[in-house]
């Protein structure tokens, strides 16, 4: 470990204000999503298999339906594509505990079986980001769909993970470039990421849920394969 420059000491202070930035944008888009947007009532009687599908069930059926494959049928169809937003999304987690464990907790970080797993997480992401790049350049059907957000966001996001990659051992002793790249890049993720496609998953748990309580109580969800064996 060496110690910090004033510019990395600075870019460290910079990531709390832009996540302090990031948690009054969000307060504030959430506020205004739940007096926008109000559930409807059910017009119907409900029509599940009592005791199997129901609206509570269905609602945690519908939050952890991203954690069954099987009950997709994009993921059913091609694994793979699953696979990599498994490994997409464990390569964003881990990049973002580290930007708490680095100046918290950079003990845990002289533990090479911690660095081994939290590099492998995020070098996997990085591979699929270069993936997910050349799929959307090249596939004429996802240039159709994609704006200039996505190619951006996609872009940098990968650019990330590869000075994610490198900040990991929390080493100065080549240089501090990876770690100015890894916290500049993700202050300027904090102060973009709640106007761009990417704060999609600040409204998934609340869709989830009125997606899953209506199915629930239309007996719907949760899907039952076999209604006659229960």
């Amino acid at each position: 470990m060496h110690e910090h420059s004033a510019l990395l000491q600075f870019a460290h202070t910079l990531h709390w204000y832009a996540l302090a930035f990031m948690g009054v944008v969000y307060i504030i888009r959430i506020t205004w999503f739940v007096r926008r947007f109000k559930a409807g009532g059910e017009r119907q009687a409900a029509t599940g298999i009592p005791g199997m599908t129901t609206p509570s069930k269905g609602v945690m059926y519908s939050l952890g339906n991203v954690a069954m494959p099987w009950a997709m049928e994009s993921s059913r169809r091609n694994l793979f594509f699953y696979v990599q937003f498994v490994a997409f999304h464990l390569g964003v987690t881990s990049a973002i505990a580290l930007l708490f464990v680095i100046p918290w907790a950079p003990g845990w970080l002289e533990n090479q079986v911690v660095v081994l797993i939290m590099q492998a997480c995020i070098g996997a992401a990085f591979l699929v980001g270069l993936g997910r790049i050349v799929r959307r350049f090249g596939n004429k059907h996802m240039r159709a769909i994609s704006s200039p957000d996505d190619y951006f966001s996609l872009i940098l996001l990968t650019v990330w993970f590869f000075f994610s990659f490198l900040a990991v051992p929390n080493s100065t002793a080549n240089g501090e470039w990876h770690m100015l790249g890894y916290f500049f890049l993700a202050s300027f993720f904090l102060f973009y990421v709640p106007f761009s496609k990417i704060s999609h998953y600040l409204y998934y748990p609340f869709t989830r849920y009125y997606i899953g309580k209506s199915l629930g109580h239309r007996g719907v969800f949760p899907i039952v394969r076999d209604p006659a064996r229960g």
